[in-house]
């Protein structure tokens, strides 16, 4: 017999693993890219104020933003309830399809909000470009019947997009922060 054919196949991890480490070296990044900040957020984090939403600070975001901010908060809510309901009913189906439409608004509007770098796309656009390529592919996955890669890749796209993201935005100092808690 050959060496080949008596070795294991590649080491694969178990996907709570992998989920582990996605977010392992996700909150890394973060952490270093915002390690520059960190006296002013903990700062700001120490003076915040909760509160409910602040209409005046709401009204003088541009529109892009408004867009952005009303289509993720639904998207997440949808997206909660699309995680927790029976696969493959008609409810799934239609909610499915709003839950993309608005996380296509909420990508294809973050597009024109370039307050973090003025002028200019963030580091956080990537996650944009991811979104608009993952999010057809999921699409077509779950019109091919390859349902766990559907599933995989709107999970990804839900804990990924909204989680991760939501975190970076909340951090003291972002609009969202001002929104809520400044």
């Amino acid at each position: 017999m050959s060496q080949i054919s008596q070795t294991s196949g590649p080491f694969r991890l178990s996907m709570p693993h992998r989920i582990l480490l996605s977010a392992l070296i996700i909150f890394t990044i973060v952490g270093v890219a915002i390690y520059p900040f960190t006296k002013g957020i903990l700062y700001l984090a120490r003076h915040a104020h909760p509160h409910a939403l602040d209409t005046v600070v709401f009204q003088r975001l541009s529109l892009p933003i408004k867009l952005h901010l009303l289509a993720a908060v639904a998207a997440v809510a949808l997206g909660a309830a699309l995680m927790v309901v029976r696969k493959g009913k008609t409810f799934h189906r239609f909610a499915g399809w709003t839950w993309v439409g608005l996380v296509s608004l909420v990508a294809g509007s973050s597009i024109f909000i370039t307050a973090l770098n003025p002028g200019h796309w963030s580091l956080l656009h990537l996650f944009t470009g991811w979104t608009l390529i993952m999010l057809p592919l999921a699409v077509f996955a779950a019109k091919r019947r390859n349902l766990v890669r559907h599933r995989r890749t709107m999970m990804g796209l839900f804990y990924g997009g909204f989680v991760i993201n939501g975190f970076i935005a909340l951090m003291p100092g972002r609009t969202l922060w001002h929104l809520f808690f400044g």
